[in-house]
């Protein structure tokens, strides 16, 4: 497998591998080219990857009984998109993972990530580390979106995925900020005019 400048810097960020650790590492991932809208989880699947998005988005979002969608986060370039909870537990997915645009990502499955914890211990430092961030991350959204009002909502997100607003359609950022299409035209229209 080739080198992955941005990959290598995420994993060396949180922990000093060797050369050979890092070597080792990288060669359990699998490159994988993903067509925009294809969708790489479906709810009531298990999920039996973890990925790290190389190039591309990706949305990742539940419908409810009506079949409208909630936008949990969104993952781009240098982000893990997975559905954390079926992945460890191997139950089936609430969520579902669909790709915004032609992207490219770095996956591994269940198994070898288990091994590679055996293999070099501080994998399972870099992923605890990970998960603590991206559950505290997590907790900040809900936070956010129980008290902050839309327009805060949406400079936050414009905060969080600066390049986003021209790569995605708006009834997408709508279904993450919980609102609808035409409730976000009359914040963005609010936000101009201030």
């Amino acid at each position: 497998m080739g080198s992955f400048p941005s990959f290598e810097k995420n994993i060396l960020k949180y922990v000093d591998l060797s050369e050979d650790e890092l070597a080792q590492f990288i060669s359990c991932y699998t490159l994988e080219a993903v067509e925009k809208n294809r969708v790489i989880l479906n709810e009531g699947e298990v999920c039996e990857f973890e990925s790290y998005v190389l190039e591309g988005c990706f949305k990742v979002f539940y419908q409810d009984e009506n079949l409208k969608e909630h936008i949990l986060y969104f993952a781009i370039e240098d982000w893990w998109v997975l559905d954390i909870g079926s992945f460890v537990s191997r139950k089936f997915s609430k969520l579902n993972i669909q790709a915004l645009e032609d992207s490219v990502i770095l996956s591994i499955d269940r198994a070898t990530k288990e091994q590679l914890y055996i293999d070099i211990p501080k994998v399972e430092k870099l992923f605890r580390i990970m998960n603590q961030k991206s559950l505290s991350s997590m907790h900040l959204r809900m936070i956010s979106m129980l008290h902050k009002t839309a327009e805060r909502r949406y400079l936050d997100f414009m905060e969080r995925y600066p390049t986003l607003n021209q790569r995605i359609a708006q009834h997408q950022i709508a279904a993450y900020l919980g609102i609808s299409h035409e409730f976000l035209s009359k914040v963005k229209k609010r936000l101009l005019r201030n």
